[in-house]
């Protein structure tokens, strides 16, 4: 898939939960294989439908599924993931749209990475389980910055890392929290790693990602950092569901 990193900013996020409450979930981003492509009727495309199919009926029970169809030349391996506190019709809602939507958006391509808010969905012609994916990686920021932007930052190192932990020593790895700001503000994070990892290696990459967060959200109210295998996000205001 594709090397190249994706700057992405946003003005108000809060507007534009709003504007996906109005109109509906859109993708945060996606990539595209640049290597390898497929032609119509070829059996790599029947079996990446098959593929799908079962994310489809696989992710939503428990927030995670993955899967292979067929073997050399034509096997497509691929995964799905739920954000952890996403209810079950809101995880197979999120991976069925993902999958309709990355079908058009990389028709022909034997890889493809898809985010949404709620899910992600990915598949490649490689077997790539268990390996962190470095190459597949945006961020997202508010534009607003804080007024004490020194200690903003030691703070949100300070929730994501314990946050990290947390995720990588659970099953669903994955871990939400808050810190205290003062004057009645509070911190908000999440940390997240797809379940095909280790625990070490969930660790691993969200250590990574978190060490990121000064390219692109140094100061900001808000930050994102998402990649095909974790990702972590802060904000001044709860964004997952109790």
């Amino acid at each position: 898939m594709s090397s190249s990193h994706f700057t992405f900013s946003i003005y108000f996020l809060t507007f534009a939960l709003f504007l996906q409450t109005i109109f509906g979930a859109s993708p945060l981003f996606h990539f595209c294989s640049s290597s390898e492509n497929f032609t119509t009727n070829d059996p790599y495309e029947s079996n990446l439908k098959k593929l799908l199919g079962n994310l489809y009926y696989q992710t939503p029970l428990l927030g995670f599924g993955l899967g292979s169809v067929s073997s050399y030349p034509y096997q497509t391996n691929g995964l799905a993931l739920c954000r952890g506190d996403v209810a079950t019709t809101d995880c197979k809602t999120c991976v069925n749209e993902a999958s309709n939507e990355i079908h058009k958006l990389c028709p022909y391509n034997k890889g493809a990475i898809i985010w949404y808010d709620n899910c992600l969905v990915k598949y490649l012609n490689k077997d790539f389980f268990g390996q962190i994916d470095n190459q597949n990686k945006f961020y997202m920021w508010n534009l607003r910055n804080v007024s004490d932007p020194t200690t903003f930052n030691e703070k949100t190192r300070k929730l994501l890392s314990l946050l990290a932990k947390e995720a990588s020593v659970t099953p669903k790895l994955y871990a939400v929290g808050e810190l205290e700001l003062g004057e009645s503000k509070k911190l908000y994070g999440l940390a997240q790693c797809t379940r095909d990892l280790s625990n070490s290696d969930c660790s691993k990459c969200l250590d990574g990602v978190i060490g990121e967060l000064p390219r692109c959200c140094d100061g900001k109210e808000g930050g994102r950092v998402v990649g095909g295998s974790c990702n972590i996000r802060y904000e001044i205001y709860p964004f997952v569901n109790s």
